[in-house]
């Protein structure tokens, strides 16, 4: 039979065997056997607890220990037939009995005291509360560890296996101390049921030897009382030695090294003390009436140890040179890693922590789908989302960073719902609005969300509503987070795929920062840049005539213009505003080149009419339901479009060569003519 399958009948059959030591007479050679084994097997327990590193290297610890109480109280019984039955419990019982108490009553019971006070008072009550604190302790941090980790995965510092083999070191080191903290009771229990059975052994040992055997009183004392104090000593040296074994788990620290090399490197560390320990021996030599040599011996070794150990001077060069070497690069790192700025942080007061790390999270999980979803839309990768806790935002409150600015804030109160929709006057709740499109709704409890759905309301949750605020905050500001290294790494993948593309652009014709540029410029539009094949092949015919910003975005816009235009319809159809002609020519006359590209430098009193007409117009179209888009000439449209963003940001601008590449059909709805009084 191999190991492997030796070691899984082990303690099942080891189990079932202590069962039956529990009812069948079991002979004294066999008990001898035994008892070496339950000492042996004590010792190596105690030895494993010094040399383990980390209390979990040793987590079959708590179950062990029951089963090894559970075999030492078996061993008691079994001795306690035999010393009722034969008056003989085997050689080991009666050396113990004999030898180690010098076969003195009072010797022996004092002993025996002596022991259980050390192990039930001294030892398992430390250790038990060493254990409770430790498990408590461990479950509180379990949220904060757990968080931690999620933050670490969002912001792509670790991996998904990673975070499982982390999350399953935290529940498991959660279960040993919770498992810690139940086998304490295990040893306490123990101690007291020593003290009980060897009392029991001492009562019925006198009755049955004086009233079976027809011994005397002295003889049964003799007899009786060696034997089940023997027997205690045997059952409470292993006992006691199991305790030290829970204090030295419990009481381990994190530390790398096993528990010798820990104290080792400590002690020896501190070569002062140990001079001082040493002198301190010394001058007890000369008080009056003590013993010279032991305290001269102690003293003069404890003096040799100190002037072996390394001196200070030795040490901190040491130190240094190894802080020179290694750690003052590493402290740099770590300090150049505080002062790092996160690209996107989505900050939650205390009270939502649950959606990341409680019953039924899913909040990181729908920011994992985000991100697949944007990069598919807009064909950037949006950066890992670092997700964190803040005791200074308001109850129930998170907000949006990026680049450590904050863009957005909203409330998701716990145990509510958002319900958007009109008639739900009647349903208790706080009125709110959509942090996003800006919707009437209200917060309900959700055990609401039923009667809010059949009124015909839009009832969203928590977590949706953070992800819909979260998806529209960076569809807004994704230029700010396509960083320089993300067009390199963008260029790179294009260069594997498509390199004679790369290589006719850049670093011939364009810079990684002007091609950065457009790109933003395209983002800030709302303009996918996913096929980046057909911008760069744009970019490399214009940028061989100027580098122009105005001139390159133009030219990919018009190479993106299907998809433009096909992203902005509606099943298939484009609502157009058009601008005026004669308002065009002016415009077209007032193009004016500056440091941001070519203005619209226009009378200030019909820049103004043109801008709350354009906006007017708009708010009357969306309210229809319809998406307008306005058109113009290819020349005023870059201008137009930084005129309205300000007061319509989210109205496209599109050229009429941009509408003619596109495949969609064009419902021209309306003219912007409010102003054609204001043009000469």
């Amino acid at each position: 039979m191999k190991t492997g399958r030796l070691s899984q009948l082990a303690v099942p059959i080891g189990v079932v065997a202590i069962v039956v030591m529990l009812v069948v007479p079991m002979p004294a050679a066999l008990l001898d056997l035994l008892i070496a084994a339950n000492i042996t097997g004590a010792v190596l327990v105690v030895l494993v607890s010094m040399y383990v590193k980390r209390p979990l290297d040793f987590s079959s610890f708590p179950s062990l220990l029951l089963v090894a109480t559970l075999f030492r109280l078996a061993l008691n019984i079994s001795a306690t037939r035999l010393v009722l039955t034969d008056g003989f419990a085997g050689n080991v019982i009666s050396a113990f009995g004999h030898f180690v108490i010098g076969g003195s009553l009072v010797i022996g019971l004092v002993i025996f005291a002596i022991l259980l006070v050390i192990q039930f008072i001294v030892i398992t009550n430390g250790a038990g509360r060493v254990a409770e604190v430790g498990a408590r302790f461990t479950l509180d941090a379990m949220p904060g560890k757990q968080m931690a980790i999620d933050a670490d995965l969002n912001a792509g510092l670790i991996d998904e296996k990673s975070a499982r083999k982390r999350r399953a070191e935290i529940a498991s080191e959660a279960d040993f101390y919770g498992a810690m903290d139940g086998a304490t009771r295990f040893v306490k229990g123990d101690a007291i049921a020593a003290i009980i059975i060897t009392f029991i052994n001492l009562i019925g040992g006198f009755a049955i030897g004086m009233t079976t055997h027809h011994l005397t009183l002295s003889q049964a004392l003799s007899t009786y009382s060696l034997l089940s104090v023997g027997d205690g000593l045997v059952s409470q040296i292993p006992a006691l030695l199991l305790s030290v074994s829970t204090g030295l788990i419990v009481t381990r620290s994190s530390d790398s090294d096993d528990m010798g090399t820990v104290v080792a490197r400590q002690l020896g560390g501190q070569r002062r003390a140990v001079r001082i320990a040493g002198g301190a021996a010394l001058l007890l030599c000369v008080v009056p009436g003590l013993p010279k040599l032991p305290f001269l011996l102690v003293g003069g070794g404890l003096m040799f140890m100190a002037s072996r150990l390394p001196k200070p001077t030795d040490a901190e060069e040491a130190v240094a040179e190894e802080a020179t070497d290694a750690a003052a690069p590493n402290a740099e790192e770590s300090l150049l890693s505080e002062l790092a700025v996160d690209p996107l942080e989505l900050v939650l007061s205390a009270d939502l922590v649950p959606l990341v790390d409680g019953p039924g999270a899913d909040l990181l999980d729908r920011v994992r789908a985000l991100r697949r979803t944007l990069a598919a839309e807009l064909g950037v990768v949006m950066p890992p989302v670092r997700t964190r806790d803040s005791v200074t935002l308001p109850h129930s409150t998170y907000a949006i960073n990026i680049n450590a600015v904050e863009l957005a804030r909203g409330q998701a109160p716990a145990g509510m719902v958002l319900a958007i929709g009109d008639g739900l006057d009647g349903l208790p709740g706080k009125p709110a609005r959509e942090p996003v499109f800006g919707l009437a709704g209200k917060w309900l409890p959700i055990e609401l969300r039923g009667q809010a759905e059949l009124l015909g309301a839009t009832v969203v949750d928590r977590s949706s509503l953070i992800i819909t605020h979260l998806s529209e905050i960076v569809r807004q500001h994704a230029s700010r987070l396509l960083g320089r290294e993300e067009v390199a790494a963008a260029t790179r993948a294009l260069k594997r795929s498509h390199p004679v593309v790369v290589e006719d652009l850049t670093p011939a014709l364009l810079s990684l920062g002007e091609i950065q540029r457009v790109l933003h410029a395209l983002l800030d539009e709302g303009v996918s840049i996913r096929d980046l094949v057909r911008i760069y092949e744009a970019l490399s015919v214009a940028a061989k005539g100027g580098t122009d910003p105005d001139r390159l975005v133009e030219a990919a816009r018009g190479a993106l213009a299907p998809a433009i235009t096909a992203s902005l319809a509606t099943e298939g159809q484009l609502d157009a505003l058009t601008v005026e002609p004669r308002m065009q020519q002016a415009m077209l006359e007032a193009v004016r080149p500056g440091d941001g590209g070519a203005q619209l430098v226009l009378d200030p009193g019909m820049a103004e009419a043109l801008i709350n007409a354009i906006a007017e117009r708009y708010s009357e179209e969306s309210a229809r339901g319809t998406k307008p888009v306005l058109v113009c000439a290819a020349q005023i449209r870059m201008p137009l479009r930084r005129l309205v963003r300000l007061s319509v940001p989210a109205l496209p601008v599109l050229s009429y060569t941009e509408l003619s590449a596109g495949s969609v059909a064009v419902n021209a709805i309306g003219m912007i003519d409010d102003v054609r009084n204001l043009v000469p």
